[in-house]
């Protein structure tokens, strides 16, 4: 069996970003930077009022005024030393101006304006050009994920639109036949929910899937059959089920027969142990267990991590911080674990431990805690890994 963190370097270190598409801003929150985006132009793009008041001239005052100038329109004379104008927020400062007063230290008598406030200081209230950036500054990197501050950055220097890495296609496929289908019998058998779950997570975090989820019996013909298939338009391929070492386990050697390329199969870690990651040519395979909690967890610890890499992230994640624990703990066992847990007032408190097969534990949980295998005995306040998911 292979140790978690080396899991994780064997998966990253095969996976390669997905070629680009140009995208409006509009439509590219959430997606991934494939070059960085440069400004086309400078913000502010001119010297601006940051207050609604008035632009003076340099002089001691009082200034006369000589008009108004609202956001988007520009006075077309040049403010005197004893001059001024009306000014709103947003709008350019005239020519001349010393600073900008706001209204409410001022007072306007017979088109004279006082300023009944502490002394101005030069420069007052003038948002300055290009003071937040200039053309040529790269405003967002490459790798970096487009949230709606970036969005809006993006926008403010005239980026319309920005190239991006296309968003993964993720294929499922769910084995076993266990399961009840509509119309069939329900004795000894059970509702399927690993590939409903796969589909949210997929979504969730920010990639598509190829279709439906394939479901199939734990026969050669038909899953050798359902796996090409799943390999044909997709990115990632993951499968639930089949891949322990049950004689109806038959992932593993199908995948083979196709002509797969196994690097691991097993991982020491608990829930999740039999988890498995193959390559079709270029084209990466994940097998995960059929135990719902082994599914969701590995998907939080690696699968995430896969579909951000896809896209060129340039923290694929997960990322992983300290904190302390908040009650003391005592385990067996030789292998990592995670837990569902909640990060309450900066320190962890560990939901109820389950069997793989149940998900309990996980509804509710705002992170996973991650407990090395040699740390059987902890103590309240003792520091932890925790992993909270990446946006």
């Amino acid at each position: 069996m292979i140790r978690v963190q080396d899991a994780r370097t064997a998966l990253l270190e095969r996976v390669r970003p997905l070629p680009s598409e140009q995208v409006p801003i509009a439509l590219a929150v959430g997606r991934f930077l494939a070059a960085d985006a440069v400004a086309d132009d400078a913000f502010p793009r001119f010297d601006m009022s940051a207050v609604d008041g008035y632009a003076v001239g340099d002089g001691p005052g009082p200034w006369r005024r000589i008009g108004a100038v609202a956001a988007g329109e520009v006075l077309q004379a040049p403010l005197g030393a004893e001059e001024c104008a009306r000014i709103f927020t947003g709008a350019q400062v005239p020519d001349g101006t010393a600073a900008v007063l706001m209204q409410e230290h001022c007072r306007e008598e017979a088109a004279l304006v006082h300023c009944t406030g502490a002394a101005h200081r030069p420069g007052a209230n003038i948002r300055r050009c290009a003071e937040g950036y200039r053309p040529g500054d790269v405003l967002v990197r490459q790798g970096e994920r487009l949230d709606p501050a970036a969005i809006g950055l993006l926008a403010s220097s005239g980026i319309g639109t920005v190239l991006v890495a296309r968003l993964p296609r993720v294929a499922l496929v769910r084995t076993g036949g266990e399961f009840i289908a509509e119309g069939g019998p329900t004795a000894g058998r059970i509702h399927g929910s690993n590939e409903v779950m796969l589909q949210a997570a997929v979504q969730a975090a920010g990639a598509v899937t190829t279709g439906p989820p394939i479901t199939i019996h734990d026969q050669e013909g038909p899953m050798t059959e359902a796996l090409a298939r799943a390999c044909v338009e997709a990115d990632l391929v993951l499968t639930t089920g089949g891949v322990s070492v049950g004689d109806h386990d038959l992932v593993r050697p199908v995948l083979e027969r196709l002509g797969a390329t196994v690097h691991f199969h097993g991982v020491r870690q608990k829930p999740g142990k039999p988890m498995l990651f193959a390559t079709i040519d270029a084209l990466p395979v994940i097998g995960l267990p059929g135990n719902p909690r082994a599914v969701l967890v590995l998907f939080d610890v690696y699968v995430r991590s896969i579909i951000r890499a896809l896209q060129g992230a340039c923290d694929p994640g997960p990322r992983e911080e300290m904190l302390p624990l908040a009650a003391a703990l005592r385990r067996k066992g030789d292998r990592d674990e995670f837990r569902g847990a909640r990060v309450r007032e900066g320190r962890v408190e560990l939901l109820r431990d389950e069997g793989s097969h149940l998900l309990g534990g996980l509804v509710g949980s705002d992170a996973l805690c991650h407990l090395e295998a040699e740390r059987t005995q902890l103590e309240a306040g003792e520091p932890v890994r925790v992993i909270r998911p990446l946006p």
